[in-house]
């Protein structure tokens, strides 16, 4: 069964041209973060990117016509943004999700918005090792596609090693979730890609495809390519 490889850019400028070369390399689909001035989730790397996407002028309005210009380039591949809850209260909860879907936007990503909350909102869940059976449950019944299983407790980032707690969240969510389970938070290189995809259906990579696109979309098409060649 093929693996899929989603891929997470910031949204600024050049992310419809790096998106296509996302594609081009084998990605399945492309997270596009909008930008927060605090957010949790994230670690050094996605948080300069959003400093960066800041400075231009990046606010929601000019990130969902990033969307809209990327879907334009791309409109067979699934395009899912990623913010935080208080970008949304400010914005409006169900204007930003016929906004989103207006751009082309498949669903989304709400980083710090729990299962169980605003359960209307049609979006991707996470889940984590530290997360109760009911709450993995939970967020299998409500999410939308797949289940995002965040691989560590802490913040997004490129790490030396797959998390150990992989396999046991795994098996957990197998147990408890009928929708395909997609890990993410520390996936870096081919070899995590590798290892992550023997026991998850697919995977996220942020912080080194953001890395890799600091030096432009060949950088990026490369990149992509090494990953999707090892799962």
């Amino acid at each position: 069964m093929s693996k899929t490889l989603v891929v997470y850019l910031m949204a600024g400028p050049d992310t419809p041209d790096l998106a296509r070369a996302a594609v081009d390399g084998g990605a399945d689909v492309v997270e596009i973060g909008f930008p927060f001035s605090d957010p949790l989730a994230d670690g050094p790397v996605i948080r300069r990117a959003a400093e960066r996407a800041l400075a231009q002028g990046m606010r929601t309005r000019q990130c969902l016509d990033v969307l809209a210009r990327t879907h334009a380039l791309l409109p067979g591949t699934p395009l899912i943004p990623m913010t935080y809850s208080s970008l949304l209260e400010a914005y409006g909860w169900e204007r930003f999700a016929e906004d989103v879907a207006a751009a082309g936007g498949s669903s989304m990503i709400v980083a710090d918005l729990p299962a169980g909350e605003r359960p209307s909102l049609r979006r991707v869940q996470l889940v984590a090792p530290t997360s109760t059976d009911e709450r993995i449950a939970l967020a299998g019944a409500e999410t939308d596609g797949w289940l995002y299983l965040v691989t560590i407790a802490g913040t997004t980032g490129a790490r030396g090693e797959l998390s150990p707690a992989l396999p046991s969240l795994v098996e957990r969510a197998r147990r408890l979730v009928d929708a395909p389970l997609y890990a993410g938070f520390g996936i870096s290189t081919p070899a995590h890609a590798r290892a992550a995809t023997e026991l998850a259906d697919g995977i996220v990579v942020g912080s080194a495809a953001i890395e890799a696109a600091e030096n432009g979309p060949q950088a990026l098409r490369d990149f992509v390519a090494s990953l999707r060649a090892a799962i």
